[in-house]
């Protein structure tokens, strides 16, 4: 499939006047882990990067597919032509190809990076289409812009046209470094913000805990909950009674903390269900982060796991492919807690949200 779009690209601007590149291109995209495919891509890259500026569409077309390491030989191919030739780069060519959503969001980006260095003004008209573009990389510059615009307003003194402008720019962003200090302008303006709505996060848990993780021996360990979701049962736990408690969070970024309904335990394991109502059947991403060892289950089947500790977390620190079935969709978390008593290992906690693979969210249907 990727070869054919090659072959379109290539009669689209010009036919045989790129003989060999295509191959030189595979070359490229042949390199992988541990050095695979090195030798003939440091060889064919010595041919991409003298191809011509007109060329330029081909090798971003390259991109679409490609793995990071290839990728990174392509940017680097392209930052050299662009280099050599400013004045020849098809600026035309370049504008089509970010419009183009079919192509990969990398690639598209790079082509929208070099026109903001060689035509800003042509990359200024362009930037307002790209505030509903699913690469969330490309909406960072309208959002950025929105922003700005919104900032210039208000130390104008004119409220209510930045707040206006603000949640535009939020309602597109995509990425927390942007959309921190657009939540916090509106706030400042009395706006009201719903975060974990914006972001999807899973906020109202069932939460059952403390069974034993002597060992780290928890995290393979198959509890109850693990073979029967049965939310009036309690079990035997580690010094006390394992027992269900609803929980709801009222953090902006959805933190599940085990420690406020079952205090700051250690050498333990907790669970977490809920059930999130999709309107039809799609494939989406499950969001995940966390600094515990943690296992999702999604309708009765293991997802992903991840058994270490207190290595740092973040939002969407992990991304989970997954397919929800219309209707009802029960999710369940394993969350180990470690034997470590350094005040930085006190967390026992996970943030959950549903979203499409650009990062927007799916809001349940209840």
């Amino acid at each position: 499939m990727i070869m054919s779009r090659f072959l379109l690209v290539l009669l689209a601007l010009g036919g045989t006047a790129f003989a060999g590149l295509p191959s030189s291109l595979d070359a490229l995209r042949a390199v992988a882990k541990e050095g695979q495919g090195n030798v003939a891509a440091s060889s064919a890259w010595k041919q991409v990067a003298q191809a011509k500026a007109d060329e330029l569409p081909l090798l971003l077309a390259a991109m679409d597919g490609a793995n990071p390491l290839a990728e990174n030989w392509l940017r680097a191919a392209i930052g050299s032509i662009e280099e050599r030739d400013p004045k020849a780069l098809p600026l035309a060519a370049l504008t089509k190809f970010v419009q183009d959503t079919k192509h990969s969001p990398n690639g598209r980006a790079v082509a929208f990076d070099i026109l903001l260095r060689r035509a800003p003004e042509g990359a200024a008209k362009l930037t307002p289409q790209l505030i509903e573009d699913p690469s969330p990389q490309l909406r960072r510059h309208p959002v950025a812009k929105l922003t700005e615009q919104g900032e210039a307003l208000l130390a104008k003194g004119d409220k209510e046209a930045s707040a206006g402008l603000f949640q535009q720019a939020l309602d597109s962003a995509r990425d927390e470094d942007q959309i921190k200090p657009l939540a916090k302008h509106l706030r400042e303006l009395s706006k009201p913000v719903d975060l974990p709505k914006h972001f999807g996060f899973l906020m109202h848990w069932k939460m059952i805990a403390p069974f034993n993780n002597a060992d780290r021996k928890g995290f393979d360990e198959v509890y109850p909950p693990e073979q029967k979701l049965d939310l009036a049962a309690s079990y035997p736990g580690k010094g006390e009674q394992a027992v269900w408690k609803d929980f709801t969070s009222t953090d902006d970024y959805g933190k599940i903390d085990f420690n406020k309904p079952f205090g700051m335990l250690k050498e333990v394991v907790g669970y977490a269900t809920t059930e999130f109502t999709s309107g039809r059947a799609r494939d989406a991403e499950i969001r995940i982060g966390c600094k515990n060892g943690w296992k999702i289950w999604l309708n009765g089947e293991l997802v992903f796991g991840r058994d270490e500790y207190h290595r740092g977390a973040k939002l969407d620190q992990y991304k989970i492919p997954c397919h929800l079935k219309a209707g009802n969709n029960t999710l369940l978390v394993k969350c180990c807690q470690n034997e470590q008593k350094e005040t930085w290992t006190v967390e026992w906690e996970f943030q959950l949200r549903i979203c499409d693979a650009t990062g927007t969210a799916i809001l349940a249907a209840k």
